[in-house]
């Protein structure tokens, strides 16, 4: 292996504009978990509820967007808003919005499973006791479920976080699309992307060691 090919110090008065995509990452990262945790709260509550044609739509919705890939999902919210609504859309709310979405479908199971984790026997003693549903779960219920799953929704913000590469597809400035537009102008591809790399599984380390800091101080909660 000649490491002779590698020109690392073609790209370092770029290292700046390339650490600038960190910010619109965690952007989309943060505000398409948001979004995919409320609609997986929805999704889940309405899997497990009496009620079959919310449970038809939901799993039908999980179907769809976990049976198909992220990538079209992202150009089908880049491409139809404006041809359907005759309005531009820009590559940062539609990615927000496609990954947000197909979260959501990933999220909804992890919660649906957390809930039905739950032990039966306290709804139906809220029951019992004449507490409403609504507030049965959201005051029971779904804490402790949560509490359980911490570990597999981290696992699927810190996915989301390395699959947010694909908005370079639709220009987002984001670290992949930024080290691609340096080995455009620097005619070295290897050396940026072989940065952005880093970048990616630095910020996967982090998002772990916080993700473990925060189940142990959950854990002592108990």
């Amino acid at each position: 292996m000649n490491l002779n090919v590698f020109d690392f110090a073609a790209i370092v008065p770029s290292i700046p504009y390339i650490l600038a995509g960190i910010g619109v990452t965690l952007q989309i990262v943060v505000s398409a978990t948001i979004l995919g945790l409320v609609l997986g709260i929805l999704l889940a509550i309405c899997k497990i509820g009496k009620f079959a044609d919310l449970r038809w739509i939901a799993q039908f919705y999980t179907s769809v967007f976990r049976g198909t890939p992220l990538v079209l999902q992202l150009m089908i919210v880049y491409f139809a808003i404006p041809q359907i609504f005759g309005i531009n859309i820009e590559a940062l709310p539609a990615a927000i919005l496609a990954f947000g979405l197909n979260s959501g479908a990933y999220i909804s199971e992890i919660i649906r499973a957390g809930i039905n984790a739950i032990d039966k026997g306290q709804m139906e003693a809220s029951q019992a006791l004449g507490i409403p549903y609504a507030k049965t779960m959201k005051d029971i219920i779904l804490p402790q479920a949560m509490k359980n799953i911490l570990p597999s929704l981290m696992n699927e913000f810190i996915t989301l976080n390395k699959e947010s590469a694909i908005v370079t597809v639709i220009g987002g400035l984001d670290i992949m699309r930024r080290a691609y537009i340096v080995g455009g102008d620097t005619f070295k591809y290897l050396e940026p992307l072989m940065f952005a790399g880093l970048i990616y599984y630095v910020m996967t380390l982090v998002l772990s060691f916080l993700g473990k800091r925060l189940e142990v101080r959950m854990s002592r909660s108990d």
